[in-house]
């Protein structure tokens, strides 16, 4: 289907409206005119008939007085009008030709079947008269007054057919000089309009094809709509810009995600050769351990208690990490809900130090609780409770030098910051980023010495990215701090 400009259109549109205009007043004036003529004629010889018949009621037909009105009412409406008395006197009459308005009178008394009826009352008739002769029309009102004197009023209505007439030929051509006018003025109006949607469409196609320098300028000569809609496109150009942008920097997220997946892909991988791997270790261990017992390798009491040790070690070894796997694995993948609820920080901290408490005796670990006084925070009371275990069991196995384990907190704002700081050797650099991955291990013979798999941690990491906080480590001179954040909020 072939489209037009809306220049075209509107041109086209405005012509076939003032086209329909001048035809509608056409139609109006060749068919409703006369009609409303004539019913405007029956109202006014009705109404001078009244008029007249309340000056015969008042006995002022012969005044000086009506005479002005009588004269007004028959040159004003054009009409004829001879008022008789019973014994034939001319009362009054509009004209000097009274034998013509005689005749007429007694004609219309005569030939009333003749003519047709438009309305009747017990004091008048109006009529309508066809003269045949002289090819014209009238409009007759024929009545009695009140006082007994007969009257006669007529009209003629030819007129009105030639008025008529006249007004549709000067309607034509006026309708002509209108259309002509109307397609000039709506042409070059429709210009100045469509002239800045021109400019929008041109700014929209320079989007489509993902150029957003083009803008919109303002203009004081258009339309409000049309500025309104300027600025609408110049911010959905610059939205559309900074979505382009957005989507072009969510694709190299996307490529990142990938090279993740990817990478958690050879974790996993990692994983299975880590946990293969550790567990390899401690049933090799209690395999043969096992065995010697079964084969009394040594017989004495002392012998086979040593190697029930051994046993009972590495497999509470193995449970440790098999439970450490599964809560790890819980928090990973979002089996794990988290409760949150409102708790004493410093009850938490004083129950996990008395809890450790043989453990740091064996090892002469000296602990500093430098925040005696109450702290409330918002928190998984149990996971927070694993978090500061965690620190506390990794602070007790690499304390060193002055062997001393600092557990304090800051509070800043809304946040409640624990730190938990022992004294020793600091992480190197390289691994400070890798040991929140599991299984991974700074000193591994060291690690192994106490047991440690490197998952506790990873743990950390999970608990605390599951409550949305912040958790980290700082190297010091003398020592490692490692620290996680709560809401402290009421």
């Amino acid at each position: 289907m072939k489209k037009h400009s809306l220049t075209r259109q509107v041109t086209f549109i405005v012509s076939i409206l003032v086209a329909g205009a001048i035809l509608l007043c056409w139609v109006l004036n060749t068919t409703l005119l006369p009609r409303y003529y004539i019913h405007n004629k029956k109202q006014v010889l009705m109404e001078n008939y009244e008029t007249i018949s309340n000056a015969s009621e008042q006995d002022k037909l012969k005044s000086d007085e009506f005479t002005v009105t009588f004269d007004n009412l028959c040159s004003n409406g054009n009409i004829m009008t001879l008022i008789l008395q019973p014994d034939g006197k001319v009362l009054r009459s509009s004209v000097n030709d009274l034998d013509t308005l005689r005749g007429e009178l007694w004609n219309v008394l005569l030939h009333t079947d003749d003519m047709e009826v438009l309305y009747s009352n017990d004091q008048y008739q109006l009529l309508r008269k066809n003269d045949t002769r002289l090819d014209s029309e009238y409009l007759v009102l024929v009545g009695v007054l009140e006082n007994g004197d007969m009257i006669l009023m007529r009209t003629a209505v030819e007129s009105i057919r030639e008025s008529a007439a006249i007004s549709n030929r000067f309607l034509l051509f006026a309708g002509a000089a209108a259309i002509i006018s109307s397609l000039l003025v709506a042409f070059f109006t429709t210009r100045h309009i469509t002239k800045p949607l021109q400019q929008l469409t041109d700014i929209s196609k320079r989007m489509v094809d993902l150029d957003f320098n083009a803008k919109y300028k303002s203009n004081r000569s258009n339309s409000y709509e049309v500025e309104e809609l300027g600025n609408h496109i110049n911010r959905l150009s610059e939205n559309l810009e900074r979505t382009i942008s957005e989507l072009k920097t969510a694709n190299v997220e996307l490529q990142d995600d990938i090279e993740k997946k990817i990478q958690i892909d050879e974790m996993r991988k990692e994983f299975l050769s880590n946990v293969s791997h550790e567990l390899k270790t401690p049933l090799a261990l209690i395999q043969g351990y096992a065995e010697g017992l079964q084969e009394c390798i040594n017989d004495d009491a002392e012998s086979r208690e040593f190697y029930c040790d051994v046993i009972i070690d590495e497999a509470d070894k193995m449970n440790r990490m098999v439970k450490k796997l599964l809560t790890l694995n819980q928090l990973e993948f979002g089996n794990d809900q988290v409760v949150m609820e409102r708790f004493n920080m410093t009850e938490l901290i004083t129950g996990v130090a008395n809890s450790t408490k043989i453990l740091r005796e064996q090892k002469n670990i000296r602990l500093e609780l430098e925040n005696p006084e109450e702290a409330w925070v918002w928190g998984d009371e149990f996971k927070v409770e694993e978090v500061i275990t965690n620190y506390m069991s990794n602070a007790i196995n690499h304390a060193d030098g002055e062997k001393v384990i600092r557990v304090f907190y800051t509070c800043s704002e809304d946040k409640l910051r624990v730190s938990v700081f022992n004294t020793g050797q600091p992480i190197p650099e390289e691994d400070l980023d890798k040991i929140w991955v599991k299984f991974y291990k700074v000193d591994k013979a060291r690690t192994r010495e106490y047991g440690g798999s490197g998952i506790g941690l990873s743990i950390v990491k999970a608990i605390i990215e599951s409550m949305n906080q912040k958790y980290g480590v700082c190297n010091y001179d003398n020592g490692v701090e490692f620290w996680f954040t709560l809401d402290c909020r009421q």
